[in-house]
């Protein structure tokens, strides 16, 4: 019986132009799964499985293994992912572009040194063809902004709190004119896109972040039109910046990342003006403590972090961390709760977290689906514990 808004997987291979056994190789080992499949074992897709099948084959041209293509499209259930993922596509072609004009021009140096003959640097130019190398840092790149994308998603989608957490921290931010803003580990720069119309123009923002790939990304979303913006590689650790240049440093729930936080400290101290201010988020033990027993109670072996970040700098030991190096400490709380209504953006929030989930969630993927949606059917409460320090100079 002919399903109406269905295909059959041989009209879906057909009008994909690939064949039934690689339909079936993709359900078989959990890249792409039919939307139904009916009592006898037929199996049957919609259009929305035409654009997981262009994301996997996108990702295949690009030179990925279809083992990364699993882990890097187990969150396509959530319904925002066909525009991230096209945007995150776009992004890894320009990346790949750009890389390859790289290679193009270590080959042409190489090219016109053997016809001069002079020494070719063959150390310096394997490193530059490393495709290999290449390939993972695009992977990392498109699993990072796939993951903070997700995680940002659960809580602009089904916060409590409508003003949202990002137009919340810009105004703890108190930005004047004239002054000189830096953000360390930006990630997608959402504090900035989120709130672009509200900055004043006369203002200079460093956005930084330890990934050269994350801050091509954010140069392209905020565009490079808008001279209020520049961008720098940068460790927290050794922050490049003059002494005594900043108005303004941010550092949005990034601290319990940083190996050493005192010579964080110390470095945020240095850059800072007198009177300067240094915000940075956090959260404690109870923020998001439902998510994590959600998944231990379908299997038990399933960590989502394994290390307790708030532990490291959080709003219970934040304050006595600070206090080595500043006098002047605020602690100032977002008042929040979350009541998830929708499996797919909870499993994806729990596919983007730092932990060993996927080694047990992939293969059992359907049952884990079913669980959470019977646990979402009627709202899932989330607690959220999270705010920011704000200290002066």
């Amino acid at each position: 019986m002919k399903l109406p808004g269905y295909y059959s997987s041989g009209e879906f291979a057909a009008k994909a132009h690939i064949t039934k056994k690689t339909i079936r190789y993709y359900d078989e080992h959990h890249i792409l799964k039919p939307s139904f499949v009916n009592e006898n074992g037929a199996r049957f897709y919609t259009d929305e499985d035409f654009a997981r099948l262009q994301q996997i084959l996108f990702l295949k041209y690009l030179g990925f293994s279809l083992d990364d293509i699993r882990e890097m499209t187990m969150r396509n259930g959530d319904r925002s992912f066909l525009s991230e993922s096209l945007h995150m596509q776009l992004g890894l072609m320009e990346e790949r572009l750009e890389q390859m004009q790289l290679m193009k021009q270590a080959l042409q140096e190489a090219s016109e040194s053997v016809d001069h003959g002079d020494q070719v640097d063959w150390s310096h130019m394997l490193q530059v063809v490393n495709i290999n190398e290449m390939e993972q840092k695009l992977k990392n790149q498109y699993l990072n902004s796939s993951n903070i994308s997700a995680r940002i998603n659960l809580h602009k989608e089904y916060t409590a709190n409508q003003q949202g957490w990002f137009p919340w921290l810009y105004e703890q931010c108190h930005i004047r004119s004239g002054d000189t803003i830096l953000e360390l580990g930006c990630g997608d720069a959402s504090l900035w896109l989120e709130n672009q119309e509200r900055i004043p123009q006369n203002v200079r923002i460093i956005l930084s972040d330890l990934s050269d790939g994350m801050l091509r990304d954010v140069r392209r979303s905020i565009g490079t039109d808008d001279n209020r913006f520049c961008f720098d590689v940068m460790d927290a650790h050794q922050i490049h910046m003059p002494d005594q240049s900043v108005d303004l440093l941010i550092a949005n729930h990034v601290l319990f990342y940083c190996e050493n936080l005192q010579q964080v400290f110390r470095e945020v101290k240095r850059v800072l003006k007198p009177g300067g201010v240094f915000i940075c988020s956090t959260y404690s033990e109870q923020h998001m403590k439902e998510i994590s027993e959600l998944v231990r109670e379908f299997d038990d072996r399933i960590v989502l972090s394994a290390d307790r970040l708030y532990e490291r700098f959080g709003k219970g030991n934040g304050k006595a961390l600070l206090e080595k190096e500043f006098s002047h400490i605020q602690w100032v709380q977002y008042e929040d709760y979350l009541n998830v209504t929708d499996a797919d953006a909870l499993i994806a929030y729990v596919l983007s977290c730092h932990g060993n989930q996927n080694r047990y969630i992939v293969d059992r993927y359907r049952d884990f689906r079913a669980f959470v949606k019977k646990k979402t059917d009627k709202g899932f409460y989330i607690t959220k514990d999270a705010g920011a320090f704000i200290v002066k100079r």
